[in-house]
C-alpha cells in the first residue's frame, strides 16, 4: 500500500471542496438561514456580516487550523507506515480508526467554513454534522475498549449515530426534535468513558454517570438547574450509557501527561474565549480583523492535535494493570 495515499485523498477532497465553496460563494450562496443577520449587521458570532464570498471573513478563515492539523495527522500516520511504527498503538499507521479521527478533525474545517461563509441552513447543518462526526470518535473508541467491540462494530455504531443525527437535524433542527444536544452530550460521554478507561472498578462503573454532572457544570449547567427542569434535561440518563455497554476494564493504558491535559486546557480556553465572541458580548468588536470566534476555532484545532497525540500513547497492560511495554494492534483496526 502507498503510505501517502490517504493523505493525497484527503488533499484532493479539500481541493474539490475549495472549488465548490468558491463557486457557491460567487453565485451568492442562496437565501440565508432564518436566524442569520443581514449584510452590514453584526452576526451571532460578533463579526460584521460582509457581502461577497465570505459572510464572516475572519471566523471563516480561522477554520483553516483544522485543515492544517488534519493534514498533519494524515502525514504522521503515513510516516508511521514508512518508518516501521505502524504497530506501536491502534493510533499508529494507516488503520481505519486513526484515519477516521484524522478525517473527522479535518472535516471540522470545511463544515464550519460553510456555516460562517454562507449563513445558510445547509451551512449550519454541515457545521453541526462535522462537530458530531469528530466528537463521536473518542468516546466510541473508549466504549470499544470497555465493551470488547471489534473495529467493525465501532464503525457501525459511528455510522448509525452520525447518520441518524444528520437526518434528524435536517428534519427537526439542532435538538433533533427531542431536546437533545448530541455534541454536548458526547463531550460528557467522552469524559465518563475516559474515567472508566483510566480507572475501572465495579463501583466506578455504576457511579461513572456522576462525572457527566461535573462536565455539565463546567459548561454552565448545574445539577440544580437539571433538577428544576427534568423534562428539559431528560438526557442525563444517558450519562450511564458507557456503564451499561461496558463489560470490564480496558486492556490498554494511556499516558495522560502532557497531551491529554494540553488538549483539555486548549479546549477549555477556547470555550472561555468563545463566550466572548458572540454578538451580544460587551467585548464584541465586529470590525476587528481578529475575532474571538476565530481564535476559538484555532485553539480547538490545537486540542484535536493534542488528543491525537494522546491517543497514540496507548500500550498493552497485564492482568494487574501494569504497562507491559508491548505494542497494541487492535482487531481489524
Amino acid at each position: 500500500m502507498d503510505a501517502y495515499r490517504p493523505l493525497r485523498f484527503a488533499a484532493g477532497a479539500l481541493v474539490v471542496f475549495a472549488v465548490a465553496f468558491v463557486t457557491a460563494g460567487l453565485l451568492g450562496w442562496g437565501p440565508p438561514a432564518a436566524n442569520e443577520q443581514a449584510i452590514g449587521a453584526v452576526s451571532r458570532w460578533c463579526e460584521r456580516v460582509a457581502p461577497g464570498l465570505l459572510r464572516e471573513p475572519a471566523n471563516t478563515l480561522g477554520n483553516l487550523g483544522f485543515v492544517l492539523v488534519g493534514l498533519a495527522m494524515f502525514r504522521t500516520l503515513a510516516r508511521d507506515e514508512l518508518e516501521g511504527r505502524a504497530g506501536w498503538s491502534p493510533f499508529h499507521g494507516n488503520r481505519r480508526v486513526p484515519l477516521l479521527y484524522a478525517a473527522a478533525a479535518t472535516f471540522l474545517g470545511p463544515g464550519s467554513m460553510v456555516m460562517h461563509g454562507s449563513h445558510t441552513f445547509f451551512g449550519a447543518w454541515l457545521d453541526n454534522v462535522s462537530m458530531v462526526a469528530y466528537i463521536l470518535v473518542p468516546w466510541l473508541l473508549n466504549v470499544r475498549a470497555l465493551a470488547g467491540w471489534s473495529t467493525r462494530t465501532l464503525l457501525q455504531w459511528y455510522g448509525a449515530l452520525l447518520g441518524g443525527y444528520a437526518v434528524l437535524y435536517w428534519l427537526f433542527g439542532s435538538d433533533l426534535g427531542i431536546g437533545l444536544d448530541l455534541f454536548g452530550l458526547s463531550i460528557a460521554l467522552w469524559m465518563i468513558s475516559e474515567a472508566l478507561h483510566r480507572a475501572w472498578s465495579p463501583v466506578l462503573r455504576w457511579s461513572s454517570g456522576l462525572v457527566g454532572f461535573v462536565v455539565a457544570a463546567v459548561f454552565g449547567i448545574t445539577p440544580v438547574e437539571m433538577a428544576a427542569a427534568p423534562g428539559e434535561y431528560w438526557w442525563v440518563v444517558l450519562f450511564w450509557l458507557p456503564a451499561v455497554l461496558a463489560r470490564g476494564p480496558a486492556t490498554a493504558t494511556r499516558r495522560y501527561t502532557p497531551w491529554f491535559w494540553v488538549g483539555t486546557g486548549s479546549f477549555l480556553l477556547a470555550f472561555t474565549i468563545w463566550q466572548t465572541g458572540t454578538g451580544d458580548s460587551p467585548t464584541c468588536d465586529p470590525d476587528s480583523p481578529l475575532q474571538a470566534h476565530a481564535v476559538w476555532h484555532l485553539l480547538s484545532a490545537v486540542a484535536t492535535w493534542a488528543f491525537f497525540r494522546f491517543l497514540r500513547t496507548e500500550r498493552v497492560v497485564d492482568v494487574e494493570g501494569r504497562d507491559t511495554g508491548a505494542p497494541v494492534v487492535a482487531r481489524g483496526a
